[in-house]
């Protein structure tokens, strides 16, 4: 007996019907209420990071040189070892202070250009190596000090497509704002097809949580702009396993199982004292289609498309993250 497998559309792009102008569509403002988003950003912050971080790009660490960034106020360097692990630990050379990060790497190990100190990432002359964890995406320090929670062993980490199956990006923008403000952003999609017209159409809420403790997330349903009336509608689910961190899985739709990971870092105070934070977003597309292995050969082209599209988002969204924080500041957020 013949099994007839149903066939995939040849393209996953539809027309939309009758498209209203970006002054017409239905506003959002009332159903994208501030003690919801509030809600569910305060539950976010309650859920445990096991003071995990991320620091960066995976691949920006790359054997051969070192990788600086200051977390959460600590200065922090981080390079590969002899087999290639990550390591990482402050970046103040602990003799006189010089910047690690500044440092060749040769054969693993780091070392000092002021006066020559070799570190290996084991701990050596009063310098402690911080735990790290590279997940294939993604570097994690684990700051305690800053932290200030439990330590996990590892980080929280979404679920993701299989690497083998997927074409992966990341793209990394800093705003003047702490993450509680990048977190909001993205736990309010409300604001999706108002505020980023030339990406997003047709945006409805399927279901909002009525308690900001539920797992389940905020689902949306949306079309992604292509070009004129052609979109590609899916549907997303919104959720925060962390703190610093909200997740959008593709739940139905064109590229099902594609995930786009938001996460938040804190760096420290600009000269003018405003809180810097770093946003660091990785987006991994996958698809059931059998042409999508086409693309995945094309992934290195491909990366600068995805990193380019994110950039646009992060253009309006840290304009939203940090206008939030400066109503924050100053006492007058609705929120």
């Amino acid at each position: 007996m013949s099994r007839t497998r149903r066939p995939h559309p040849r393209l996953p792009l539809r027309l939309r019907r009758g498209p209203q102008p970006w002054a017409q569509q239905r506003p959002t403002w009332p159903d994208a209420k501030p003690a919801v988003i509030a809600d569910a950003v305060k539950a976010a912050l309650a859920r445990p990071s096991g003071n995990w971080f991320v620091l960066g790009a995976a691949r920006d660490i790359a054997a051969g040189r070192a990788f600086g960034r200051t977390v959460a106020g600590v200065e922090v360097v981080a390079w590969r070892d002899a087999a290639g692990r990550l390591v990482a630990g402050p970046g103040a050379c602990p003799h006189l202070g010089a910047p690690l990060a500044l440092g060749p790497v040769h054969c693993g190990i780091l070392r000092c250009r002021w006066h020559g100190l070799a570190l290996d990432g084991a701990p050596f002359a009063g310098w402690e190596p911080f735990p790290a964890h590279d997940d294939g995406l993604l570097a994690w320090v684990r700051l305690d000090e800053a932290g200030g929670e439990l330590p996990l062993p590892e980080p929280v980490l979404p679920a993701r497509p299989r690497p083998a199956g997927a074409v992966a990006a990341v793209h990394t923008a800093t705003g003047a704002c702490e993450p509680e403000d990048v977190v909001a952003n993205r736990l309010d999609p409300w604001h999706g097809a108002w505020f980023h017209p030339y990406s997003f159409a047709d945006l409805t809420v399927a279901g909002p949580p009525a308690d900001g403790e539920r797992a389940e997330g905020i689902a949306v349903e949306v079309s992604f702009k292509v070009a004129g009336r052609a979109v590609v509608p899916v549907t997303a689910l919104f959720t925060a396993p962390e703190p610093r961190t909200v997740v959008m899985h593709i739940v139905a739709g064109e590229g099902r199982g594609s995930v786009v990971e938001t996460h938040a870092t804190p760096l420290g105070p600009d000269d003018r004292g405003r809180p810097r934070t770093a946003v660091i977003e990785a987006i991994v597309a996958t698809s059931r289609r059998p042409g999508f292995a086409l693309a995945r050969a094309a992934a290195p082209a491909l990366r600068p498309l995805l990193r380019a599209a994110a950039a646009r988002l992060w253009r309006d969204d840290l304009a939203y993250a940090e206008r939030r924080w400066e109503l924050r500041s100053s006492g007058r957020h609705p929120g």
